[in-house]
Order: C-alpha cells, then structure tokens, then sequence
C-alpha cells in the first residue's frame, strides 16, 4: 500500500505523521493509529498499510512531537529484554509530559486533519491504538462521540481513562487485553463501567499473552494474538464505518 509522511498542524507546532492508503485513488474511511510508546516505527508502518489494505486512509501521529520528528530514541530492530529496561526509561518522561491536556489538544488537531484529507470518506472515523496509544484512543474516542464511530485498544492501559471518560463513550468498542496487564477483579470492573454507560463493547483477554504481543519488533509479540487482533478490528471497522 502506498504511504507518505505528513505534517499535522497543532496548538503546538507541527506533528509528522505517516498515512497509508488504498492504491487507485478514490476516498476511504478514515482511521487514526495511535503508535505504543516507541513511537512510529517500521512495524507500526507496516501495521498501518496492512489495515489500509483493507480500504481505509490510516493516520499514526508522532505523539511526542513537541520533543522533536520521529524516530525520538535510537531502536535496534529488535527490542528484547535486554535493550527493553533502557529503552523505557528513555521514553518515560516524554510520556510523563504528554499530559491529557496535551492529548485532547492534539485529538482534536489530528481528527480535523484526518477528515479534511481528499481521500477520506465523509462521515464519523474509527480511532486505534497500543499499549499506551490505546488509552489515548479512548480519551479521544471519549472526547469527540459525534467523530469517533469506532474504538479499538490493544494491550492498553484503557482503565486509567476514568470511569468519567469511559461513560462519554459513543463508538463501538473493542479491548483487548494481554493476560498479564489485567486481574479479574479489575477487568471486571472496567467492563461494568462500560455495562453502566451503555457502550456497545467487547473487552476480553488474549489467551496467553504479555504486554505489547501485537508487536512483532519485540519480544512480547505472539502472532496467534496478533491475528485475533485483525479479527477483532476488521469486522468492527466493517459495521462502524460504512463504504462508499
């Protein structure tokens, strides 16, 4: 799928960004891919053109723009244990300083980019993301329920939302969780929030899976859950954001 790099005007400054796109024109339904905490990278670029394969225009912001273009840190190809303790204390602060004030400012800039794009369908937009870019999908997703049809986080810290946040929710959701980031007692929870808002959701455990296993540069990946993953968005994407 053909991809490009963009500059998405902020409050802030400009925020680089990468598009994918179906090839042979036309407009598409809207997506916007928030990366985890490494930031854009090849296999988010990847993970974008595949999703964009299947007929959608897919944005994934740089979310520490204010701290320079992407990439921020130095990756190896492949983070394992070794590199992973290093890697994350060198994110860390940026995360830190990406305050929800910050967040929804950008949310706002990066929906209004996405829906202004030639090649994007008229109509609400789907909003996805990992490990930390899930629980900013689902503040943006919370902020903008006239915009945001559809909402998918994976491996995402999405309880830290607030139950407050979680009750605005309009989309249609999907959570996927890795088995070693929830306890029953507060994926219970999380779901009766959902339950006592009315949100149309799924929230279920990937069988067997860490933090990050959508990840296929590092060692938390685990490509059955990947797959589940593409099985759990599609569809979802499919029902929320009709084709021309």
């Amino acid at each position: 799928m053909p991809g490009k790099t963009l500059q998405i005007p902020t409050a802030d400054g400009q925020a680089d960004a990468f598009a994918a796109f179906p090839d042979g024109g036309g407009r598409h339904p809207g997506v916007l891919m928030y990366a985890d905490g490494f930031g854009i990278r090849p296999v988010l670029r990847e993970m974008a053109r595949e999703l964009a394969g299947h007929g959608y225009y897919v944005v994934v912001p740089n979310l520490f723009h204010r701290h320079g273009p992407a990439p921020l840190i130095e990756l190896p190809e492949y983070i394992g244990e070794e590199v992973r303790p290093s890697l994350i204390a060198q994110v860390m602060p940026m995360i830190q300083a990406h305050t929800t004030e910050r967040v929804l400012s950008d949310a706002d800039a990066y929906l209004t980019f996405l829906s202004a794009q030639p090649e994007v369908a008229a109509g609400p937009v789907a909003v996805t993301g990992y490990c930390i870019g899930g629980l900013l999908a689902t503040r943006t997703a919370a902020a903008h329920p006239g915009r945001v049809a559809a909402l998918a986080a994976f491996h995402a810290p999405v309880g830290a939302a607030g139950p407050d946040s979680l009750s605005r929710l309009a989309a249609e959701v999907h959570f996927g969780h890795a088995e070693g980031d929830v306890t029953p007692k507060s994926l219970g929870e999380l779901n009766a929030s959902l339950e006592a808002a009315g949100v149309r959701y799924t929230s279920e455990i990937y069988p067997g899976t860490v933090h990050g296993f959508t990840m296929a540069d590092t060692d938390a990946f685990d490509p059955t859950a990947l797959g589940l993953h593409w099985d759990r968005l599609l569809p979802l994407l499919a029902r929320t954001l009709p084709k021309s």
